[in-house]
């Protein structure tokens, strides 16, 4: 039945090109954003999923950097008690020199003096971003090496690799966690020693006697094995940092990677469905064009 009131073929073709539009509405959302889902009305649940992934990816990226200064803290770190070690080693051979008969043991303090300067030098120096592992000035150090993200049910945390201090010199920074004059360098005593030695404050008086000379080498001695455990110990946890550290960027990778699945559009699927729904809607126009054309054959029923 022909009706001048109604047009069942044109309000067809209109609901199809109506559809299409929306389509390629949609489509060119995705061409120029390059996203097929940008906000939650797009896709509710994989849109939460998605901004979920990326606050997380947010803090690793943070803990990533956190990483990269906690290894340079340690590296400084590191080459200052091997330095140490080095200058106790100078030491040692300056001390055994002054048993020599006929040494002059004036000189040899002054070199002393020189040395237990450099200590405390290698000390102060081995400081990054305020921090110093050797002054004393704190007890243990907490890095940031990981983040448990609670979901809000539970609580979320910040996971560390920890290292307890050793000073090496106490008594630094505005609280020092170990009192001065008590740290590796400053109150050495090996068995056997009458006397600790307090190799930053080195002098002539550390090598007056026979009995001196061998407690300071005795002591020495004991200095050297305590740094070669503690640069151990810090090497160690540089390992641990820098094993997590490669962790939590390959982590994050996969976090990009996640979310780009999720929200990403396939730009050739996309470019191709464009096409097509261009092509659709030159279509549904003419379509439309020849639903309303009815109405023209209506009237010259009555010419």
């Amino acid at each position: 039945m022909s009706s001048i009131l109604t047009n069942p073929s044109a309000i067809t073709a209109l609901q199809s090109l109506r559809a299409t539009q929306q389509a390629l509405a949609n489509t060119q959302k995705e061409v120029s954003t390059g996203l097929k889902i940008s906000s939650a009305t797009d896709n509710a649940s994989t849109w939460s999923i998605a901004e979920t992934m990326k606050s997380d990816q947010g803090v690793l990226s943070t803990i990533g950097d956190s990483m990269t200064v906690s290894s340079s803290l340690l590296n400084i770190a590191q080459t200052a008690v091997t330095n140490a070690i080095s200058v106790l080693n100078n030491i040692k051979s300056a001390v055994a020199q002054a048993a020599q008969p006929g040494a002059d043991t004036a000189k040899i303090g002054t070199s002393l003096t020189g040395l237990s300067n450099q200590l405390k030098s290698i000390v102060a120096s081995a400081s990054f971003n305020g921090l110093n592992i050797l002054d004393g000035s704190q007890s243990s150090f907490a890095f940031i090496a990981s983040y448990t993200d609670g979901g809000g049910s539970t609580a979320s945390a910040l996971n560390t690799i920890n290292l307890t201090a050793t000073a090496l010199i106490g008594g630094g920074g505005a609280s020092p966690a170990v009192a001065a004059g008590s740290g590796i360098l400053e109150a050495a005593q090996g068995t056997g020693a009458t006397a600790a030695t307090d190799f930053t404050n080195l002098s002539a008086t550390d090598v007056a006697s026979s009995s001196v000379i061998t407690d300071s080498l005795t002591n020495a001695d004991k200095a050297i094995s305590d740094l070669t455990k503690y640069a151990a110990q810090i090497g160690a946890t540089q390992t641990t940092v820098t094993g997590q550290a490669a962790f939590v960027k390959t982590l994050n990778e996969a976090l990009t990677n996640g979310v780009s699945s999720l929200v990403d559009a396939d730009m050739n699927e996309a470019s191709t469905r464009l096409q097509a729904l261009q092509t659709q809607q030159q279509l549904g126009v003419q379509s439309l064009s020849i639903a309303n054309q009815n109405s023209q054959i209506i009237l010259k029923l009555f010419q």
